[in-house]
């Protein structure tokens, strides 16, 4: 998810043992491509919002030991569909991408899935991969197909990081839902039936994650809860892991 929340200023305090692998350029903000930084909003790139990601990580960094930090990376592109993350399709998606798509296409050398791996190297560097999170579905909401096109982003995600599905966990939530008046809140269903297709997938509930007027986008409360929904999932199988 690339961000929609507006921000507030709880959301631009930097918390200690808290990083973001930057995957662009902001000058403005203190950051550089490949670097990491203090995360705080924005994550994804210099002009966008809040993020599940930053109560992700905030929220993990309060319930684990104090040696442990956390660093994340975003990589996302508003309104995508997930085909834009395969390889195989990438190219010619991104060709026929609408005008409002370019200029965050561009921000990633029009190849989101290539900056991604190429962050996620840099970050192996220092630390270790421990769960790939994904927020994505309106654009192919009724698309039974969804679960088989995350399968082949995420194994491929694997092997180019030469990491094994057992270690790396994929977090899937689910849109705004009917309940808060979410449009799409049909597709929650196909979301649901993800770890059938991939056993080590894991779904985020968003019920009770508030909503905005359009049927499409959490509120910045809901953004925060959707992030600590995220975080919950993650320390439950961290703690499995210990056993």
């Amino acid at each position: 998810m690339e961000g929609h929340g507006q921000f507030e200023a709880q959301d631009t305090t930097s918390i200690e043992r808290f990083q973001v692998l930057s995957a662009v350029d902001c000058p403005d903000l203190g950051r550089r491509y490949g670097q990491w930084s203090p995360a705080r909003a924005p994550l994804t790139r210099c002009h966008t919002g809040l993020t599940p990601a930053d109560y992700f990580g905030r929220t993990l960094v309060e319930n684990l030991p104090k040696n442990i930090e956390v660093g994340i990376i975003n990589v996302s592109v508003g309104g995508c569909h997930i085909q834009l993350f395969d390889q195989d399709s990438s190219a010619s998606y991104v060709a026929k991408a609408p005008e409002w798509m370019k200029s965050m296409l561009a921000a990633y050398d029009n190849n989101p899935y290539g900056r991604l791996v190429a962050l996620a190297r840099i970050a192996q560097q220092k630390g270790v991969i421990k769960g790939i999170l994904l927020h994505q579905g309106e654009s192919n909401t009724g698309d039974r197909q969804w679960p088989d096109k995350v399968k082949k982003v995420y194994e491929n995600l694997l092997d180019d990081l030469q990491l094994k599905a057992q270690d790396v966990p994929l977090l899937a939530g689910e849109l705004l839902s009917a309940e808060a008046g979410g449009k799409c809140a049909s597709m929650n269903s196909i979301i649901q039936t993800l770890p059938a297709t991939i056993p080590t997938a894991h779904i985020i509930s968003s019920v009770g994650c508030e909503g905005i007027g359009d049927g499409l986008h959490f509120s910045p409360a809901g953004y925060r809860q959707l992030g600590k929904n995220y975080a919950a999932s993650m320390l439950r199988l961290l703690q499995k892991e210990k056993k």
